[in-house]
């Protein structure tokens, strides 16, 4: 990796952690480039403003929560269903337990999104799509016939997907709750009578 590669790699990297901690508000690019360890003249080299460098980043999560909620729907049989169900959500709780900033600076996105029409239709496109894929899961959970074919099906999706989502936003304020086994119970929930899981 070349040196320009690396600035802009370290770019990223220090802005997601001062934009998490301190909000897109009260972080200047000079204090990036500060922290960058290059003058704020060079920092326009990579982004032309602010406004940009936190466009790329918000692209950048979109496209990683995007990949971290689909689900390969081949690897999915009535042996592994509920396994792989449960894995989802170990997945994103052992990710945002390593990432401590991630929910601070999604946040930080939904408060620009009450102000900013261009990133509310791309949250509320994004979480159609996190709804739309629990529901998908499902369903395919029905056809592999480990869930039975319920008028109830899209709801308890989108309870499981409320309660993904809501374990992250716990996590952010601290309370030290055993995420594991409220995601199993809401699992259970939605596929009852299954062997106990880990």
């Amino acid at each position: 990796m070349g040196n320009k590669e690396q600035t802009f790699q370290k770019i990223i990297e220090i802005a997601y952690v001062m934009f998490a901690e301190n909000g897109f508000e009260k972080t200047s690019l000079a204090m990036i480039a500060t922290e960058v360890g290059i003058s704020k003249p060079a920092i326009y080299y990579y982004f032309q403003s602010k406004d940009q460098l936190i466009a790329y980043i918000f692209d950048e999560l979109y496209k990683e929560i995007q990949q971290d909620i689909a689900v390969d729907y081949k690897e999915l049989t009535s042996a592994n269903f509920k396994e792989k169900l449960l894995e989802l959500g170990y997945k994103s709780i052992e990710a945002q337990g390593k990432d401590p900033y991630f929910n601070k600076i999604f946040n930080q996105y939904v408060l620009l999104a009450a102000r900013d029409e261009s990133y509310k239709s791309q949250l509320v496109e994004l979480e159609t799509s996190f709804l739309t894929s629990f529901v998908e899961v499902l369903q395919w959970g029905v056809r592999l016939g480990v869930l039975d074919d319920t008028p109830h099906i899209e709801a308890k999706a989108q309870m499981l997907a409320l309660v993904y989502d809501n374990i992250g936003n716990f996590m952010l304020t601290g309370n030290q709750l055993n995420y594991r086994a409220i995601w199993k119970e809401a699992v259970h929930s939605v596929i009852q009578g299954g062997k106990d899981d880990k």
